[in-house]
């Protein structure tokens, strides 16, 4: 397939968009009718083109439901987000989502992630999207197992003129902070929750019922954890920005 230029906008159809984000349609259309997804723009013949932001923001929703997040809850989340955000934040808000699910074992070859991510993946790009960590290789060269939360990520910051080293030392960090912080919501939940119920309770229906609370909890916490995240980071941004122009 040829390769895309990367200054070029993103103009999918409707078909084009549900194929892209490995959904139908219909459960696009669905999103839509939500207003989970923003309306496309109309061009000739009123047809509806989706551009990068709607991809990413139908991906951050696909990513959220397997969190566990109701429709409902993934609306109230949406609403948070600033009314104007670009397509690159809307893929690092999936991205930091995804780091708290499990590693996937979905692999694919170079042919189908070149489709996914819309251009054809030369092996630089392949080392620098293992670099972040959205690919790992496998005994087979031509194949990847495919973290599918960093993928459209690391698929939008190929062109960017970030060094290497600098990729691996960013995913080394945000992976150690998030394994602190994960340990330290663990402790939490375990010395103020689950041991005074465990002191208190011996029914095991009510034991029960905690354990399907922690799952409700969790993508709540998560939820809490990547909005915490991202405002840190635009506030340490505008800060280096404030200090630049004053120096």
């Amino acid at each position: 397939m040829p390769a895309t230029p990367p200054t070029a906008p993103l103009r999918l159809t409707v078909d084009e968009l549900a194929a892209r984000a490995g959904v139908t349609v219909r459960t696009l259309r669905f999103y839509s009718g939500r207003g989970l997804l923003p309306p496309p723009e109309l061009g000739p013949r009123r047809v509806g083109w989706y551009g990068a932001a709607h991809l990413d923001r139908l991906e951050l929703i696909e990513e959220l439901q397997r969190q566990g997040l109701t429709l409902a809850a993934i609306e109230r989340y949406l609403a948070q987000l600033p009314k104007d955000i670009g397509s690159l934040d809307l893929a690092i808000h999936r991205a930091l989502v995804a780091a708290w699910t499990p590693e996937s074992a979905e692999e694919a070859d170079v042919e189908r992630l070149s489709q996914r991510v819309g251009r054809q993946l030369s092996g630089a790009d392949l080392d620098r999207l293992v670099a972040m960590g959205a690919l790992h290789r496998t005994d087979r060269p031509e194949v990847f197992r495919v973290d599918p939360g960093l993928l459209p990520l690391g698929a939008r910051v190929l062109d960017l003129p970030i060094p290497l080293e600098t990729i691996m030392a960013t995913r080394a960090a945000v992976r150690l902070h998030s394994q602190a912080t994960a340990r330290e919501l663990h402790r939490l939940f375990r010395e103020t929750v689950w041991k005074p119920l465990r002191e208190r309770e011996s029914d095991p229906a009510e034991l029960d019922r905690m354990r399907e609370l922690t799952a409700e909890v969790e993508p709540l916490l998560t939820q809490a954890l990547v909005t915490a995240f991202h405002r840190s980071l635009a506030e340490a941004l505008a800060e280096s920005s404030a200090r630049t122009g004053d120096g």
